[in-house]
């Protein structure tokens, strides 16, 4: 049987008293396409079309990453839409105008002539599925959602969004794909994208964008699914400057690795801010004050003080032997230039470079007046003069950064004099090492102090600036964790997710204008998403119960699930049994299931589940139909999500951080990973703030 051949007018598809047969051979006619389109490149021999070997490499390197996307991952529907235009998108829209078909996909596919069978979902035509409605259908006649079991078309549910007699309904295939369970990592969204998020993921290049999102509001997805969308409109200048996915940690960003690639995107860095910042080696940590202080955002003024100390004015001339000829600049005239260079908004080692070119130029001046005839050779002979450069050694000379901030945490004399009027005695205290390091390779290093020296690195050297960067679980980091993602994107464009009620350092972001201010995104639009597409119903209204102690103010999440889900609440008596019950219990259902405890009780449940034969995963470690049970601690749930979840004493968790707020948001976000069940399980008791 044929198949309408999307983008071709509607009045050539052939009629089938069977739509989902049709539907079946389209799916079955374009995997074959894109097999047929893989089988090309493969095919490809470019033995005599490159000039050299670096050539050679860099196109096998191509073909090969051309290769990799065209793959055809079975269980990942090609397509899972049809739009139904009344007329051809972007004609006039007259009076019997033909319209066309599309298909909407994770990847546009092609026949042999060419003619499209699957469309990108991020190209513009694709746009209506996901905005179109009843009270505005964008020229949609017709919106098909295709309903799938594994990687076979077995259902589809039309909207005819054109015909005012119709009702709008509530899709059900939507909420089927919303509230599926499944196995292994984090999946897609792009079947489910609703207007809202829709807006945010095609926003422009060119502007920042954040986004504050509860749980179960799809902002990780909407922040990727950005991500893909970006790199689609913008590939070329992309592929130039570059993009980033920063998450919390190494086990949400393996969590998140797979998305990328369903959707086609294959080269997109991730990193977590220590990355970014990994100057040196970090072998210590910070009590909370401390790290408190050392994240403050003042700590940049401490620091661009201590650096520019280093800038002596000139005791005397120079003297520039010439052959038989001696050139003078006189002491006010050096001073000129270095005060000039320090009153230019150039980094530290930029205005260094510059100043024996600068010293040069004033002996060129005078030679000119002498009659000669200098050019460029000999301004830059003079520059390397050992005069000249013996002044500029002494005048400006150079700083390491991680030495700079070892003597500021080292030398109580020397941050005194630089943190004057910006930190006061309890917190230079605080950041003094109580034993000085000997040397940058035997220091202790803190997270914090990395970043010290990040901030320091800057100041000295420019930091290489990116295309785009994602910022995911961003509330969490200090300001001047911030500062340092925001060097990444000076010249170019961020995306930043999270959600205030789940900051659990004591340095949570406390708004995000502020946030963003110390990113250097003080334009970008805040979005807001409350409609909550993971979370069920009594789940996410009981753990709302804590945003009055976390967050005053914050709007709650409010589900849109038709699947309600289940949530219990179990005393249980002391030890692990009521526990091991609950994930047996869990495990006899389809789906993966986390069990959320407090980091100090993890050494005992795991030892637990080994005696009682459950088997299980660690959070970042991919679960198998066989093991579907991953064991987590409180600390590293943030960002995860699983069908079911058991949380093992809720007290313990709060108890775990160092004081009762971020404790409370720790339990706010362990409460909220659950997609289809949530069993609490408590020998304690809960905290009153549940109520």
């Amino acid at each position: 049987m044929s198949t309408p051949a999307h983008g071709h007018p509607l009045s050539d598809a052939p009629l089938s008293a069977d739509p989902l047969s049709r539907e079946r051979s389209h799916l079955a006619a374009s995997r074959s396409a894109l097999r047929a389109m893989r089988e090309d490149v493969e095919s490809l021999d470019i033995a005599d079309v490159t000039a050299n070997w670096v050539n050679a490499a860099v196109l096998e390197k191509q073909i090969e990453d051309r290769i990799k996307a065209l793959a055809d991952l079975s269980e990942t529907p090609l397509f899972f839409g049809r739009l139904d235009y009344l007329h051809a998108p972007g004609a006039e829209q007259a009076e019997g105008g033909e319209g066309e078909l599309f298909y909407v996909g994770r990847r546009h596919v092609h026949d042999a002539d060419g003619d499209p069978m699957v469309i990108d979902w991020r190209a513009p035509v694709s746009q209506p599925f996901y905005r179109a409605s009843k009270k505005d259908p964008q020229d949609i006649s017709l919106r098909r959602r295709f309903g799938y079991t594994g990687g076979d078309l077995t259902a589809y549910e039309d909207e005819h969004l054109s015909d005012p007699a119709e009702a709008a309904v509530t899709s059900k295939l939507l909420q089927q794909e919303i509230e599926r369970p499944r196995v292994g990592p984090m999946r897609d969204i792009v079947a489910t994208i609703q207007p809202e998020q829709d807006e945010i993921v095609r926003a422009g290049l060119s502007g920042s964008v954040c986004v504050q999102g509860g749980p179960g509001t799809g902002k990780t997805a909407v922040g990727l699914h950005r991500v893909a969308y970006l790199l689609y409109a913008h590939r070329e200048r992309l592929a130039r400057t570059g993009t980033l996915v920063i998450g919390p940690n190494r086990s949400f960003l393996h969590y998140i690795e797979q998305v990328l690639p369903a959707l086609g995107e294959l080269a997109v860095r991730q990193a977590t801010v220590d990355d970014l910042v990994a100057h040196v080696e970090v072998r210590g940590a910070d009590e909370a004050a401390t790290a408190v202080v050392k994240g403050d955002a003042r700590m940049a003024e401490v620091l661009r003080r201590a650096l520019y100390s280093h800038v002596a004015m000139p005791a005397e001339g120079i003297v520039v032997v010439r052959g038989s000829r001696r050139w003078r600049v006189p002491v006010y005239e050096l001073e000129e230039i270095v005060r000039e260079l320090l009153a230019r908004d150039i980094r530290y080692g930029a205005a260094r470079e510059a100043l024996p070119q600068r010293i040069a130029h004033a002996v060129l001046v005078q030679m000119e007046r002498a009659g000669e005839a200098p050019d460029d050779r000999v301004q830059n002979t003079v520059a390397r003069n050992a005069a000249v450069k013996a002044a500029v050694k002494a005048v400006w000379p150079q700083v390491d950064p991680a030495k700079l901030v070892l003597r500021l945490l080292s030398d109580a004399d020397f941050l005194a004099e630089h943190a004057e009027g910006v930190l006061d005695a309890d917190e230079q205290k605080a950041v003094l090492w109580v034993k000085p390091a000997r040397s940058v390779k035997s220091a202790g290093w803190s997270p914090a102090d990395a970043v010290l020296i990040d901030e320091a690195t800057d100041l000295v050297e420019r930091t290489h600036s990116l295309g785009h960067v994602v910022l995911d679980e961003a509330q969490d980091l200090s300001p001047m964790q911030y500062r340092a993602v925001g060097r990444r994107c000076t010249t170019g464009s961020a995306t930043v997710l999270g959600d205030l009620a789940q900051g659990t350092t004591p340095w949570a972001t406390r708004s995000w204008s502020e946030a963003l201010s110390h990113l250097g995104k003080g334009e970008a639009v805040v979005e807001e998403l409350t409609a909550g597409f993971r979370v069920p119903t009594d789940v996410i209204a009981y753990a709302s119960r804590l945003l009055p102690h976390i967050a005053p103010g914050l709007t709650p999440v409010a589900s849109i699930r038709e699947n309600p889900g289940f949530f219990e609440i179990r005393a249980a008596d002391a030890g692990t049994a009521g526990v091991l019950s609950a994930c047996r219990e869990l495990l006899e259902r389809e789906g993966s299931v986390g069990l959320i405890a407090a980091d100090a009780r993890v050494p005992e449940l795991a030892a637990a589940l080994e005696a009682a034969g459950i088997g299980h995963v660690g959070p970042g470690e991919e679960t198998t139909p066989a093991i579907r049970l991953t064991l987590v601690p409180a600390s590293l749930a943030k960002g995860l999500e699983y069908d079911y979840v058991v949380l093992d004493e809720p007290r313990a968790v709060v108890a775990g951080e160092p004081d009762e707020r971020t404790g409370l948001r720790r339990l706010y976000v362990a409460l909220t990973r659950a997609v289809s069940g949530l069993v609490v399980t408590h020998a304690t008791g809960l905290p009153p703030q549940l109520g």
